[in-house]
């Protein structure tokens, strides 16, 4: 078994902003030169989560709009007194989802279903520039 740590670079919009990295994944797991495995994706930072999904724009207003039912953006929420960042709803967001997802892979090619796709979801309120990272092992 073999180990190997890569990253993924984006910049974000914020708010919800859902991005389909599934072909940068990919990409990354052929430079890696692994037949079979799992890869662990991992988001640093506590506003922002991984999943998969049909990735096309109709569901991912759907999306949008489900977690701004769960978790309203305009709501009070006691972190805003923490540190008044007003992005209480972006932590609660993230929490449902959690920070990492783990996919398997063969024959260099992560085992997805024909409409799947891997997301990174950022729920915090304004543009980030995040740093994913992906642990591939395997052999």
């Amino acid at each position: 078994m073999k180990l190997i740590t890569k990253y993924i670079t984006l910049t974000t919009k914020g708010n919800t902003d859902i991005i389909d990295i599934t072909g940068r994944a990919q990409k990354q797991l052929n430079e890696c030169g692994l037949r079979e495995g799992q890869v662990t994706f991992f988001a640093q930072g506590s506003t922002a989560a991984f999943t998969t999904m049909e990735f096309e724009s109709n569901l991912a207003e759907d999306i949008k709009r489900l977690f701004e039912n769960i978790a309203p953006e305009g709501a009070e929420y006691a972190h805003h007194m923490t540190w008044g960042d007003h992005n209480g709803h972006s932590h609660l967001r993230a929490s449902l989802l959690g920070p990492s997802l783990t996919v398997p892979f063969k024959d260099k090619r992560f085992t997805l279903g024909t409409w799947q796709q891997i997301v990174f979801i950022d729920f915090d309120t304004s543009s980030r520039n995040r740093k994913l990272i992906m642990q591939i092992i395997g052999e």
